[in-house]
Formats: C-alpha cells, structure tokens, sequence
C-alpha cells in the first residue's frame, strides 16, 4: 500500500498530526520506534496548558501555542479531557526578579494573553497563604492550567485511526529513498511507500532529518528532572507557582497534578545521551530544597515520585519547522517545553505547508468522538461508580475494568509504560510494589515479555 502521508514519531507532536491528517482525508501512517505511543519525549511532560505569555513574540511557537490552545478548548469535551482549573502566578523572590515583572506582563499582553496583571506582595501571599515570606509580588496568568499529560495523545491516535489512519509500533525508521516523487522508507518490520513523509521524531529528529538532507539543526536533549510529593502536598497551593524565567529555561515550578500530587521541577541539563532519562540524587535533593524554602510546610511532606523528561531542544529558540517541496518531506523539530498544548496548533499550521507545497486536505463532515476514561482526581472516577468491581492499585484507585479495557480496542498498551499512562496503575505511592503482581496477571499474553499462562486470571 502507498500512504498519502507517513509520520516518523509518536509523541505529543506525532500523535496531533496524525490526528489532523486523518481527518483531512489522507491515508497516514503513524511510525514509533518504541513499543507504545509517547515512548520517547512526551511521557516525560509537566502537563502544562501554556498561554503562550513567555513565548518570543512574534514566533512560530506562540503562532502554534496560541492556535492549539484554543483548539483544545474547543474539542476537549467531545474527548472527555479534562482540565485543572488553576491559573499560574508568576513569582519574584528577590528585587532583581521583582524589577522584570512589569515587561513580563506586557509581553504577556502583546503575545495576546490580554488578561495578565500584576500583583503586590499583600495580594500574592491572601491567595498562596502558604508561600515563603520572601515572595516579593507575581504576575497572575488566569489562563494557565494543568491537563492531563498523556489522555490527549491516545485521543488524537484513536481519532485518528476512526478515520482510517493505521498506526505501527516497535517500528524503526532506518533509512529511505526518494524516487519519482515517492518515498521507500525502511523499517524494522519492512519497507513502507509514503508520498510525503513528516519528520516528528523528537530527540532523534536531526538523526530522521539526515534521511531528507543533511540536518540543518542539531539536537541536544535538555533533562529536566521532577520530584512528585505525596496527595496531601497539593493542598498547599492553589495555583501553579511559576519562575521568572531565564534565557535558557523557563525555570523550576511547582504545580498540582490532575492525578492529585504536586510536582517541583523541571531542572535544565543539556547531554549528548538521547535516551538516558535517569534521575540524580544531587538534583533531586536540590528540587526538593528548593520547594521547601518556597514553601514551608513542604518539608512535612513526602515524596511519591521521581522521574524525569528529555526535551529536543536544537540551537534554535524557535520550533524546526519547514517543508522541503523538492523532497516531498517536511520536518517539525524542535518542539520543546510547549508542545504538549502546541501540538494541535503545530498540526494546523503543518497541514497548511502540506495544502501548500503537495495538495490540499479535505474539511472533515464531521468527527468521531473518542471519549477518554477520565483519569483526574478532582472528576469523578470509575472506582466510584456502582458495580465498579476489583480495585487492582489501591494507591491510585485503579479498578480491573480500567485495566481490562486499556489492553484491548484499537490501540492497546502496546508495553507496561503504556498500560501505566492509560490508568495510572503502579504510579502511587508504592510504585507497584503491591499491586504489579496481580498488574502482570491481567496482562499475561497482551504485553511484550509477559507471556500467557494458563493460570491467568
């Protein structure tokens, strides 16, 4: 079969264009190389609904941010995402910081995030009683927001394949040839024949950019790593705390989670290592000092989690994104920090390079609603229902049926990551320790090195 379009790359950005593809008419084919969707860069987001307000005016980021945005908005409910309803204040702590806040309110309004203002000390600590006396004034964002990090992703996919897309996983990209306006890309499970081909593959796009040209940036992957504190940690803030941020990165925030925790990070450590998403106990210590002295009663808190994420940052600010017309390719690369609320608006504006340089898609009579189970704390959950049956994760509330259904339809976990990123099971306190038992049993002969038993329950 020859695909109208194929996509190297199931992140956040992947995903979302397979999405947009799909439903403009285009036979796509979405390629991972890791055993689930999200395998890579995106599993590791801070789930942050980006305004845009920091973004460099006037760029292709705050264009993508600012449509995806709204498009979100528009087609959450039909998804069933949620959204934390939070707000972001951006808070100095020193005099220095406090003597930026008046140009980061202004540019928030020129990047069309008309609703920022400023707040003195007084009104800082009446809404954030908990903050350190230190905190000097903020800038308020209403519009910054917590969603879920992962739920959106499966619905684009799903969306996507309702509409005839197909999708391919634990599948390498290893090379490809241009002939006669058609691509023969290889793979890992045999050759694939695409028209144009979308380079969306993360911390490996430079290395995917090679197949078309010789990349014209580089990636260098930035960890950043986060602490996760315990549910009752949440209560301590109402808003996300943001940072004043710097030239190279927006900073260390502390935000709740739809799941209910709190998280501080993200640090900012460039290495050559594309996969490496380790944690260090150096920086570990420093998160969690440095929540502490932001807010007291953290210290009385414990720690749930770790984890850390590997952003592709280039030697660009601005997002890599460029059609090459003579190579039936385009390329959507370095997509940092914002691209989990970008990436619908990314889709957008890459479908318009496709109407541009190779044809048109068609205007979709309608969409297929792909309702997600709802995994945020402050909804109501399955294990609340009636007749709700087995809970499995005790720490997380996650029933048998959450479990059952995320390891059957059209994209089922393809791995444990994926399985965890669909009900949260072994993501709690005990990090599976007392439930991965029964979590292996369920998916005996559905995972890749779970094999089938005759005893499975």
């Amino acid at each position: 079969m020859t695909y109208d379009v194929a996509i190297i790359g199931a992140g956040v950005v992947g995903c979302a264009l397979f999405r947009r593809f799909c439903l403009g008419g285009a036979r796509t084919l979405l390629i991972e190389k890791g055993g689930d969707i999200l395998s890579g860069a995106s599993k590791g987001n801070s789930a942050m609904f980006h305004t845009g307000y920091d973004a460099p005016s006037g760029s292709l980021e705050l264009a993508c941010i600012r449509a995806g945005y709204d498009e979100y908005l528009a087609i959450r409910q039909s998804l069933n995402l949620p959204l934390l309803h939070t707000g972001g204040l951006l808070v100095a702590w020193n005099e220095a910081e406090q003597a930026k806040l008046p140009a980061i309110a202004e540019q928030a309004r020129v990047n069309g995030v008309t609703d920022a203002s400023l707040i003195d000390g007084a009104e800082l600590h009446r809404r954030e009683p908990n903050l350190a006396p230190e905190a000097r004034a903020a800038v308020v964002i209403p519009g910054e927001h917590i969603m879920d990090p992962w739920s959106p992703s499966l619905a684009y996919v799903l969306q996507g394949i309702a509409h005839g897309g197909e999708v391919r996983r634990a599948t390498e990209v290893q090379g490809g040839d241009l002939a006669n306006s058609l691509w023969t890309l290889r793979t890992t499970n045999g050759p694939v024949q695409a028209r144009v081909v979308i380079n969306a593959a993360g911390n490996y796009g430079d290395l995917v950019e090679n197949i078309a040209r010789p990349s014209p940036f580089a990636v260098k992957p930035r960890k950043g790593q986060f602490v996760v504190f315990d549910k009752p940690a949440c209560r301590l803030i109402n808003s996300s705390i943001l940072p004043v941020p710097t030239e190279r990165t927006k900073g260390v925030m502390m935000c709740r989670t739809i799941f209910g925790n709190m998280i501080v990070g993200p640090t900012a450590e460039d290495q050559d290592d594309r996969a490496d998403a380790s944690v260090t106990q150096d920086a570990l210590r420093n998160l969690i000092e440095q929540g502490c002295r932001r807010v007291p009663l953290l210290a009385d808190q414990t720690v749930t989690a770790v984890y850390a994420g590997l952003r592709p940052a280039t030697q660009f600010k601005d997002y890599q994104i460029e059609a090459l017309p003579d190579r039936n390719w385009i390329s959507a690369s370095g997509i940092r920090s914002t691209g989990l609320t970008g990436a619908l608006g990314i889709a957008q504006h890459v479908a318009g390079l496709h109407g541009k340089h190779f044809g048109a898609l068609q205007e979709p009579n309608a969409q297929a609603a792909i309702p997600m189970p709802n995994l945020a704390e402050h909804l109501p959950r399955p294990y609340e229902q009636p007749g709700a049956g087995e809970i499995v994760c005790h720490c997380e509330l996650v029933t048998r049926s959450e479990i059952d259904a995320a390891l059957q339809g059209p994209l089922p976990a393809g791995d444990l990551g994926g399985l965890r990123r669909r009900t949260r099971c072994m993501m709690g306190r005990c990090q599976g320790f007392y439930c991965s038992a029964r979590v292996f049993e369920l998916a005996q002969g559905k995972l890749p090195g779970i094999p089938a038993s005759a005893d499975a329950a």
